[in-house]
């Protein structure tokens, strides 16, 4: 369970009011391009006190960071990381509400499509994805000069399999052929939903 709340944390930063303390987070790894940061740039949350871990040097050399990191700090990354998370604390309430609208707006559209399903809770979700299973005689090839989107998460974009997810939550292998993950962020404009829409609407 506590590997589950690791993972499962990691991707919600930026996206969801995280409080170690109240979920009970040993360890928390943090990616700053997950909430506008620079990429390349992470941080490592680790408990002190019950329990304390005790971790195992991965680099080692001069001693920085108390032994447990060697190497030169990314001062510029780190500062830039800080200030996104600073801001993404700041428009939380804002942020989140304007983008779970747009993803009402497009989802309560494309839901006259017959036959196209949205997979997963409506209700127990990250505010800004949207997975959905369009019915087989679409083809939303005009969009991708436009939009980005996928079959599944970016971190299995090289597997051709379908994905692990919608297969456990009963989906069958045709329909994640057809099944596509949307996700919205803080520069999307209501204006980019319209032109969204009307792209699929020609898409049949």
């Amino acid at each position: 369970m506590k590997a589950a709340l690791f993972f499962l944390v990691t991707l919600l930063i930026g996206k969801m009011r995280c409080d170690v303390k109240d979920i009970g987070i040993h360890a928390m790894a943090l990616s700053a391009h997950k909430f506008y940061g620079p990429k390349g740039v992470g941080a490592l949350y680790i408990s002190r006190k019950q329990p304390r871990l005790n971790l195992v040097p991965q680099i080692y050399g001069g001693g920085h960071q108390n032994g447990f990191r060697s190497g030169t700090l990314n001062v510029p990354g780190i500062v830039g990381m800080g200030k996104a998370a600073e801001l993404a604390g700041n428009l939380y309430w804002e942020e989140s509400a304007r983008i779970s609208a747009l993803r009402g707006k497009i989802e309560h559209k494309l839901l006259d499509i017959e036959g196209l399903r949205i997979n997963g809770s409506t209700r127990s979700r990250l505010y800004n994805t949207s997975n959905l299973t369009f019915p087989k005689n679409y083809d939303l090839s005009k969009l991708f000069h436009q939009f980005a989107f996928s079959h599944g998460s970016a971190c299995s974009s090289g597997s051709n399999e379908p994905s692990h997810v919608l297969k456990a939550m009963g989906v069958s292998d045709e329909d994640i052929k057809h099944s596509f993950r949307f996700s919205l962020g803080r520069f999307n404009t209501e204006t980019e939903c319209d032109t969204f829409l009307n792209l699929i609407a020609s898409c049949c």
